[in-house]
């Protein structure tokens, strides 16, 4: 993954709009950070393959990031992000990891169902 630039996002976000697409999205504080810190209250959200068509996309913010994707009855958003790629499956993959390099936030965006 690399830094993420606004104007690279802003391309592949557009190319999905008003398509079937599948979304991935995660949030976790770090399921196994309780184990370490008692006092840690562990924080997880996950979804995986559901599908939606989003018909206005945009990311904000000066880094970390937000993306917002407008469905027609409400809103996908991730804030947090600072990487991204685009693979040879025409998914696009973005995600926030934290000062220590560990994974924050999630959110992917394909065509095609993700492989577990």
């Amino acid at each position: 993954m690399k830094p993420i630039t606004k104007q690279d996002i802003q391309v592949h976000l557009n190319q999905f709009l008003n398509k079937t697409v599948y979304i991935h999205l995660e949030t976790t504080t770090g399921a196994y950070s309780a184990h370490n810190n008692e006092s840690n209250m562990t924080v997880v959200a996950f979804i995986r393959n559901t599908k939606v068509v989003y018909n206005q996309a945009k990311i904000t913010g000066i880094g970390p990031y937000r993306v917002g994707l407008k469905l027609d009855e409400g809103w996908i958003y991730a804030e947090g992000l600072t990487d991204w790629d685009f693979n040879e499956e025409n998914q696009l993959l973005m995600a926030g990891h934290n000062s220590e390099g560990k994974l924050a936030i999630a959110l992917q965006i394909s065509e095609q169902p993700f492989h577990y």
